[in-house]
């Protein structure tokens, strides 16, 4: 049956509000999980497998987490870091044990983190996120993140990035580079375009926000070219790889962004640079050559280490885009699967469904949804994007969808 958009966006707010349906286990059936990344993914696998009855270690880095979804509010002046900052609390409350660390590597059952201390585990599930390829742009380093912030790992960078915009003199130009695919979150670099456009118009009218793309189209083009011309007119440009858009160079010292064409000035520059798997995924030998990590899709246990699951953004998880929703709901089938496995039984065969929300303005909303079956591949006729020409009643609706998203799976994931 072909779904239509309002009842797949209805769909996809059951998905994410519901729990996988794990039975309590017994005690012949309980299982050693260790989980890396409290993240989207990670938190949610922890939180249902310690739900039922699993001896459950999470390892994160940081003591608290900031989403990269919603991240871009605080960049456009409508949240601070406080509305994306969770703790470890409400996982610790449902019975996970959280460790604070690093983890460096994995082997023969065994997880290696950073103090020396070893993890033993039944069953590893990473779920790390992206790390940046510094050196990927000449002149983008680690060093250079300090002065073109990249704030795409939601965090200090973000309010790197909020402070500069805050301090830019009125007429100066914003620059954002967008990568290649793939990447973390398809449309995020043109949601942030948007938001840091909302700030501008209101407090920095003569400004502008200029896009060096190194694709020739983006997630959602329509729907965001839509939103510009109708809430921003002039005030952002995207220029696309075949008009010169591929950013070659960098020079933070003169703050010029250096394209195929052109060089340009930018009174701030953020510049999102290719990213690959995290660091734990390369040392534990489950990214491949192209830097992110093969899955099964039926339970995401890695093809090339048995024993690990990836999930979240560092997986080649067929047609899903990587997304907080879509790390969610492969939590959630990891969850299951690791149950089954440890109950001798098979996994079931997993639907998945990802819903990507966006907001061009606070009361201006669309979306892309999608339904993957068992083997990650889009479901023919389920997916949809919102219609271009909506009222403004129907984005504001949208927007409210976006925030109701986002309150139910933080409040999920974190408690």
């Amino acid at each position: 049956m072909t779904l239509t958009r309002r009842s797949l966006i209805a769909t996809a707010g059951a998905f994410a509000a519901t729990a996988p349906l794990i039975r309590p286990v017994r005690a012949q059936d309980k299982g050693r999980v260790v989980v890396v990344g409290g993240g989207f993914g990670g938190g949610t696998v922890a939180r249902f497998l310690a739900q039922a009855g699993h001896d459950v270690t999470l390892v994160e880095r940081d003591a608290t987490f900031s989403t990269c979804p919603f991240s871009n509010t605080v960049l456009g002046g409508i949240h601070d870091m406080s509305a994306i900052t969770f703790t470890m609390d409400g996982l610790k409350a449902a019975g996970v044990k959280v460790v604070q660390g690093e983890a460096i590597g994995a082997e023969n059952g065994q997880l290696t983190l950073a103090s020396g201390d070893p993890l033993p585990y039944d069953r590893l599930v990473l779920s790390p996120g992206v790390d940046l390829i510094w050196g990927a742009i000449p002149g983008y380093d680690e060093a250079a993140s300090e002065i073109m912030p990249h704030a795409w790992k939601a965090g200090p960078q973000t309010t790197l990035l909020r402070s500069q915009l805050e301090a830019m003199e009125d007429g100066g130009t914003v620059i954002i580079a967008a990568p290649a695919n793939p990447f973390r979150c398809p449309p995020g670099p043109y949601e942030r375009a948007s938001l840091i456009a909302h700030y501008l118009k209101a407090e920095k009218p003569k400004s502008k926000v200029l896009i060096l793309d190194a694709k020739d189209s983006f997630s959602k083009r329509p729907l965001f070219e839509e939103a510009w011309a109708a809430l921003y007119p002039g005030q952002i440009e995207w220029v696309p790889f075949a008009e010169g858009g591929n950013v070659t160079a960098v020079d933070p010292g003169a703050m010029t962004v250096t394209t195929d064409f052109n060089a340009y000035g930018a009174a701030v520059a953020n510049i999102i640079p290719p990213q690959r798997a995290g660091a734990i995924a390369q040392s534990a030998g489950v990214a491949d050559a192209t830097g992110w990590c093969p899955v099964k899709p039926d339970t995401f246990e890695s093809t090339l280490v048995p024993g690990i699951h990836v999930i979240g953004d560092a997986s080649l998880a067929g047609e899903m885009p990587k997304s907080g929703f879509s790390a969610n709901a492969q939590g959630k089938v990891v969850a299951q699967a690791i149950d089954a496995i440890f109950r001798g039984e098979a996994p079931a065969a997993p639907k998945l469904i990802n819903t990507c929300f966006s907001l061009a303005a606070p009361d201006y909303g669309f979306t892309v949804a999608g339904v993957y079956d068992a083997t990650l591949t889009s479901v023919e006729g389920s997916g949809g994007t919102s219609p271009t020409g909506a009222s403004d009643e129907v984005h504001a609706m949208e927007a409210d969808y976006a925030r109701a998203w986002y309150a139910t799976i933080t409040h999920q994931i974190w408690g």
